[in-house]
């Protein structure tokens, strides 16, 4: 299935980690969202992403999860949504990490920040409207 997703993650502690052409980046102790696509398999993607064990780093996403423990996913397949329309309406509602995840997009940030995790969830389903849908959750 094609579609969209938001990825949940948490980090414990405050920590510096070097995220590919980005450079090192101070990530805070807190909670991010991550906005992603899967044009061939979002489910195949988010398996992806859900895996411990060691995998080569392709995208800024895979820096971050190697330190992070994912807590939620969304998945979006309705039409209107995308990764950049989501990353868009969650601008101004949450701090952003700029450049992460949009290399191939003019978007300002696809990972957002808030120190609770409830916040970023009440961002998360402003951002995406009636279209919120978790996949998985029980995670």
């Amino acid at each position: 299935m094609k579609g969209c997703y938001v990825l949940v993650a948490r980090i414990a502690l405050g920590q510096e980690i070097g995220v590919g052409r980005l450079g090192t980046i101070r990530f805070n102790a807190g909670y991010y969202a991550y906005t992603g696509s899967g044009r061939r398999s979002v489910e195949g993607r988010i398996a992806r992403h859900l895996r411990r064990e060691r995998k080569k780093l392709h995208w800024h996403i895979d820096y971050l999860l190697e330190r992070a423990e994912i807590t939620g996913v969304y998945i979006y397949t309705g039409d209107g949504i995308s990764e950049c329309s989501i990353a868009r309406r969650m601008m101004p509602l949450c701090s952003h990490v700029r450049g992460f995840g949009c290399s191939d997009c003019r978007c300002g940030s696809h990972l957002f920040y808030c120190s609770e995790e409830s916040g970023l969830r009440r961002a998360i389903a402003e951002a995406a409207g009636n279209n919120t849908a978790p996949l998985l959750p029980g995670i």
